[in-house]
This record gives C-alpha cells, sequence and structure tokens, in this order.
C-alpha cells in the first residue's frame, strides 16, 4: 500500500468521528498497537528532540523499505507517533523523503494540539524524514 493511499485511509478514519474528545480516544488506542521499540533501541541517541514528552524512534532497513518501532511516556504522543509510522514504515526510503504530510492537516492534528505537543509533531515527521535521508544515502 502506498504512503497516499494509508494517508487516505487515516483521514476516512478520523473523519468518522464527530468531536475531538472520541478522536483523542482513537489516537490512545492507536498507540496501544504501536510497534513497541525494543529496549535496546531506547536511547537518548532515539529520543525525538523538541518534544515535551520522551519520544524513541528506531528505524532499520529490512528489504528496501524502512521499518520504524516507537514508543512514548505519554498517552497522546505515543498516538501521534503511531500514526506517522503507520503511514511511514513498512516504504522505501525515497517514498518517506517525497511524501508530503497534508493528511496531518486534513483530519485537524496540528490545530487541536498544544503549541508544544504541534512542535513535537513536526519534530517526529523530521525525524522519520531524516532517517529516509540516512537510509537512501547509503541506497545511494
Amino acid at each position: 500500500m502506498t504512503i497516499e493511499a494509508i494517508q487516505d485511509e487515516i483521514i476516512d478514519e478520523f473523519a468518522m468521528f464527530d468531536d475531538w474528545m472520541q478522536r483523542y480516544e482513537y489516537m490512545i488506542e492507536l498507540g496501544k498497537s504501536l510497534p513497541l521499540i525494543e529496549t535496546q533501541y531506547k536511547t537518548d541517541d532515539n529520543i525525538i528532540k523538541g518534544c515535551q514528552s520522551r519520544v524513541w524512534v528506531h528505524a532499520e532497513l529490512n528489504n528496501g523499505k524502512l521499518v520504524f518501532t516507537a514508543d512514548s511516556d505519554a498517552i497522546i504522543t505515543k498516538g501521534i507517533i503511531a500514526i506517522l509510522i503507520r503511514a511511514f514504515s513498512n516504504q522505501r526510503p525515497q517514498d518517506i523523503i517525497e511524501a508530503d504530510t497534508d493528511f496531518i492537516d486534513e483530519i485537524g492534528l496540528k490545530e487541536h494540539l498544544s503549541p508544544t505537543r504541534a512542535n513535537g509533531l513536526v519534530s517526529m515527521v523530521k525525524q522519520l524524514k531524516l532517517y529516509a535521508i540516512a537510509y537512501q544515502t547509503q541506497l545511494n
């Protein structure tokens, strides 16, 4: 499935909810299904800078595709990274680099987060793209 198709799915899922309390609950549920990072990768090197909460992300290349795992010490933040990983994991690094993140605005996520969480969201996207750039460089 392409990144765009996954993003469209996420947009459709969020559209099913009438209000933001339901969407927050859904994000918490998504966080519970997050592919968890192995303990050995929960290091300072894997912490995303710019997040109010602690968020660890690990990436590895598997058959030419990037696979992300993550964890956070905050339930909403864990839901946010779960959404991003769903969109970008198991994709080619080049596709991640080229992907837009308009779906975040389309589901209204940024506008319903506190300023510090919104900054953290931007930092998460940036970090996932940096991993993609690093792995794409190795592939070239």
